[in-house]
């Protein structure tokens, strides 16, 4: 219930309306990404100044919808991976972009994953 942990994470790229809601950012993963937003994946939408983030994630029974807004400063965005519209990310990314830490001097250490994971994070 309310849960955001064992997903994967998706950042939309480019900048959103805020105002969307639920169907409107379903229509974004589905006709943008291309992607089922029922997965159980956790979508994440920023506008353009960046001081608003939504995560849309679908649990048994319905949509849940995350919103924050900041009273001062903006979301950083990790470095880009690849080009395109979306950038799959950890739950240490996502947990550092939604509290404010910076990612640009952060390293990421080499960890061991059994196989049966390894296919959720390539």
């Amino acid at each position: 219930m309310f849960s955001l942990g064992a997903a994967r994470y998706y950042l939309y790229r480019e900048p959103t309306d805020m105002r969307k809601s639920f169907d409107g950012l379903c229509g974004l993963v589905n006709g943008r990404l291309g992607q089922n937003p029922m997965s159980g994946d956790v979508f994440i939408f920023l506008n353009k100044p960046r001081n608003r983030v939504k995560l849309l994630r679908w649990e048994p029974g319905g949509y849940v919808l995350f919103f924050k807004r900041l009273e001062r400063g903006t979301f950083e965005l990790p470095t880009v991976q690849n080009p395109g519209l979306s950038q799959m990310l950890d739950y240490g990314e996502l947990a550092m972009i939604i509290t404010g830490i910076s990612m640009r001097n952060a390293n990421k250490r080499v960890r061991f994953f059994p196989q049966n994971n390894v296919d959720k994070y390539l």
